[in-house]
């Protein structure tokens, strides 16, 4: 993967798949603390402090699919070679956090990507789950934030779907715009 929003949308699946009915995903970039850090919370099942040991090797999987598990330990790799790492927190019953920082100023970091078209994706495939998503940006002194959750929209659709074509082009809108004005002041 060649992009950090991938890596979240490959965590958020995970989370998913882990039986998680909400899951809160946040960024940050702070140009300040010449940081860039990614978490994804969820109240999945979480895992033993074995697993949580075993899932950073990439020839570990507890999928029945295939025999290799590469999303976490790519996405640790390429965090650790930016001057910053992966942790993990998880119990069982309760959930995990995985948190990733990178040096944001690193040459070697990958781009953060196409945020509004990953938490698109993750509302419009899994709109059983609540979905929270937190994008902050930090530079020169300045902070913007931006927050979605899904749960307001989905009341106010009172049944209408996620994926009905002008609800579609309303969230584009609002993540693009949101996420897009946050984003300004770290090219200011």
């Amino acid at each position: 993967m060649k992009e950090i929003a991938l890596h979240l949308l490959d965590l958020a699946e995970n989370s998913v798949s882990a039986g998680a009915k909400t899951v809160k995903i946040t960024v940050c970039e702070d140009q300040n603390a010449d940081l860039l850090t990614a978490v994804i919370e969820d109240d999945g099942r979480g895992m033993t402090p074995e697993m949580v040991k075993m899932v950073t090797d990439p020839f570990f999987t507890s999928r029945t699919t295939r025999k290799v598990g590469l999303g976490i330990p790519l996405f640790k790799a390429a965090a650790e070679a930016c001057g910053g790492g992966l942790e993990i927190q998880s119990t069982p019953g309760v959930g995990t956090r995985v948190e990733a920082r990178f040096q944001h100023s690193h040459i070697d970091r990958m781009p953060l990507g196409n945020l509004p078209a990953t938490f698109l994706g993750l509302s419009v495939a899994h709109p059983e789950v609540h979905w929270i998503f937190h994008y902050t940006a930090r530079a020169n002194g300045a902070q913007e934030c931006f927050e979605y959750d899904d749960q307001p929209v989905k009341q106010t659709l009172d049944g209408l779907p996620i994926t009905h074509p002008e609800v579609l082009a309303w969230l584009r809108s609002m993540l693009e715009e949101g996420i897009g004005a946050a984003q300004k002041i770290l090219n200011a």
